[in-house]
């Protein structure tokens, strides 16, 4: 029996043309992304096979075609192993949404429509509150947490040794990359993202989030799932609900997450997702583990032989 952690994409690693060959290769691939298609009352696939890249960067659209592709994938892995047994889940942010409808707390239908929901209200706080982020090298937690203190920036995400992302108004941000080394970094690097995720900005998509989480039904999951806010799994449906709320303007808190499932034993990783961004960040945070990435055809045959 195949004992793995599945682990989603967050967003920024969406690129054009995500899952076309999937629905070429797979059946059940195919009828899950036009089931998307129907749930959602337009063509999100049009967008994730053909873009433009613009299109799929908005957040509305990005954060439903991750979640739909991630469980896309994990739907063809379960149907060739028979014996996979996922133990745990995690994603990073958006990718918290996919692990827990993988995990059950949520169904498809359910989920596709929160997640949508939580893209169309952070496209709105972006709008009404513009902001920026950047990734910064190096310097410790206190070095960090010093910098965004003196540009009133929110720390973001804690994604691995050496790089954490600031997230807060552009004013703020420019001045933490022009002051990272002041404050013991090695540098700072803006990234291309629409608004300022993660931080005290998105206030506005948090509340309604909150009320569109309190109308959507949830269940105990069938397996852990590791909360970005708690950096530990929520226990119970409100609890889960809260941590998701709490997650939009919260930090993601990665390294303590993959170090918690390491610490209880876990070993084998399946990221499920384009671009092996997650796997880069088990390179840096755990060399130890075992991290098989999925994206596309090719690579899920490959993983489909590796754990056979």
């Amino acid at each position: 029996m195949s004992k793995a952690v599945l682990l989603f994409s967050g967003q920024g690693a969406q690129k054009v043309g995500m899952g076309q060959d999937l629905i070429a290769a797979y059946p059940s691939a195919k009828a899950l992304f036009e089931q998307a298609d129907i749930i959602l009352g337009r063509s999100l696939t049009d967008i994730m096979f053909h873009g433009p890249a613009e299109d799929l960067t908005k957040t509305g659209n990005c954060q439903p075609a991750l979640f739909l592709h991630g469980l896309a994938l994990l739907g063809i892995l379960q149907e060739k192993i028979s014996t996979l047994q996922p133990v745990a889940a995690a994603g990073l942010s958006l990718g918290e949404m996919t692990a827990h409808c993988a995990a059950g707390t949520f169904n498809f239908e359910e989920g596709l429509k929160l997640v949508a929901r939580r893209g169309e209200l952070m496209d709105q706080a972006c709008e009404a509150n513009p902001g920026s982020m950047a990734a910064m090298i190096g310097g410790s937690d206190e070095d960090l947490a010093r910098l965004a203190a003196e540009c009133d920036v929110d720390i973001a995400n804690l994604n691995c040794p050496g790089q954490t992302v600031l997230s807060g108004k552009e004013e703020g941000i420019d001045q933490a990359i022009a002051k990272a080394k002041e404050f013991g970094l090695r540098m700072g690097k803006k990234l291309q993202v629409a608004g300022a995720y993660h931080s005290r900005l998105m206030a506005g998509a948090q509340e309604e989030l909150g009320t569109a989480l309190a109308a959507t039904q949830f269940q105990d999951p069938q397996i852990p799932v590791i909360s970005n806010f708690l950096a530990a799994p929520a226990k119970g449906p409100d609890a889960i609900r809260a941590s998701l709320k709490d997650q939009v303007t919260g930090s993601v808190r990665w390294i303590e997450s993959i170090r918690l499932l390491r610490e209880q034993g876990h070993h084998t990783f399946i990221e499920l997702g384009p671009g092996k961004v997650l796997a880069g960040f088990m390179a840096r945070i755990d060399k130890e583990a075992r991290i098989i990435s999925i994206e596309d055809a090719a690579s899920l045959e490959a993983a489909i032989a590796e754990l056979s």
